[in-house]
């Protein structure tokens, strides 16, 4: 492995005895991208300035290729200038009184001035803007100053590129077509990344693994196909994509275990739980908006709530006869009013479920 994070925490003087990070680790492959995503004040930050080098740790290890960049147990903290790591930041930090070229050339100033051209040249050509090198950061657009950013971070060859929301300040749209951007460039470079975001898109589009961050904890490191068909726990399942959670009774039959729920029955013999892996078999199961399919011949029937317009799908908001809701997305054609029955049925793939969770008191 590349990038090596073992029971890191970091805490902060005179801040509460939680710490910002608790015992994460990590694992990240030579020229994969990595993604960190969680709610504001989870740790993301506070992990990717450890990998920096600008904070340090209070238990844990961090390590490139096996070489220790930090140790606590060793007292071992690496100066962030020695670790060859790049960072891209939401404010760009560009000089506004260099050329785009000048900006990209700073980092990289002992290089001879043919060597320092030939590299300017080469990284402003990779993310698309050998037109503007001579122009002021001024007179480009939010999203070509994040790629003179991204450029100028890759002009010295880091081993290791950290970006901490770089698209932050960008608009939605612009946002979604950087990221993929990004992505390509990344590869090009063979560069190994990892970026921080509270975007899920983002992090779909960029990450070949992400992990979901809560209160300093990772809770989950996989690719994005695992995250959201297989959540590790009920904070990862909520956080990532539409769903909501359904009561549910998990009950044997000659066939295997099946999911009872109030949408029928549902059956994945290859990994469903058996009925004994919660009390009676009562649970939970998470119900994506894509797993619930608008059928006008289903028997199950469900009241029209809410709807949101998402282009070529309706995100539905439904209430079932019982009282209970799901979530649903159907082609936007189906265009049902507000208040309207309409027929629906559970088709599920990957039958998720976790324990029961007690109802809030009133």
């Amino acid at each position: 492995m590349f990038l090596q994070l073992e029971q890191v925490s970091i805490t902060y003087p005179g801040a509460s005895a939680k710490p910002a990070v608790d015992n994460a680790s990590l694992v990240l492959a030579a020229g994969e991208i990595g993604v960190l995503i969680g709610p504001s004040g989870c740790g993301k930050t506070s992990l990717l300035r450890a990998i920096a080098g600008l904070e340090r740790l209070a238990q844990g290890r961090i390590a490139i290729r096996d070489e220790t960049l930090a140790d606590a147990r060793s007292n071992v903290h690496r100066a962030p200038e020695s670790r060859r790591i790049g960072m891209v930041f939401q404010d760009y930090a560009l000089f506004p009184h260099l050329s785009v070229a000048r900006n990209v050339a700073f980092g990289i100033a002992h290089l001879s001035r043919d060597e320092r051209e030939r590299r300017v040249a080469e990284v402003l050509d990779l993310v698309g803007l050998g037109a503007v090198a001579q122009r002021a950061p001024h007179q480009l657009s939010g999203g070509q100053q994040q790629r003179v950013a991204l450029a100028r971070a890759l002009a010295p060859r880091p081993r290791l590129l950290l970006l901490d929301e770089p698209f932050s300040n960008l608009d939605v749209d612009l946002r979604e077509r950087l990221a993929q951007e990004l992505r390509a460039i990344l590869k090009a470079s063979a560069t190994t990344a990892l970026f921080v975001t509270h975007d899920q898109l983002e992090a779909f589009a960029v990450g070949d693994k992400i992990g979901v961050m809560r209160d300093g904890r990772l809770l989950q490191w996989d690719d994005a196909y695992t995250l959201y068909h297989r959540p590790a726990c009920r904070f990862v399942a909520e956080f990532i994509g539409h769903g909501v959670f359904a009561p549910a009774r998990i009950v044997a039959s000659a066939a295997g275990p099946v999911v009872r729920t109030g949408l029928g029955d549902l059956i994945d013999a290859a990994e469903c739980p058996l009925p004994d892996a919660y009390p009676e078999g009562v649970c939970d199961v998470l119900l994506r908006a894509d797993d619930i399919v608008h059928d006008d011949a289903a028997p199950a029937r469900a009241c029209i709530e809410r709807k949101a317009f998402r282009g070529s799908q309706f995100l539905y908001t439904l209430r079932l006869a019982s009282g209970e809701r799901v979530l649903a997305q159907v082609p936007s054609h189906h265009d049902h009013q507000v208040g309207e029955w309409i027929g629906i049925r559970a088709e599920v793939d990957h039958v998720v479920t976790f324990g029961r969770e007690a109802a809030p008191a009133a």
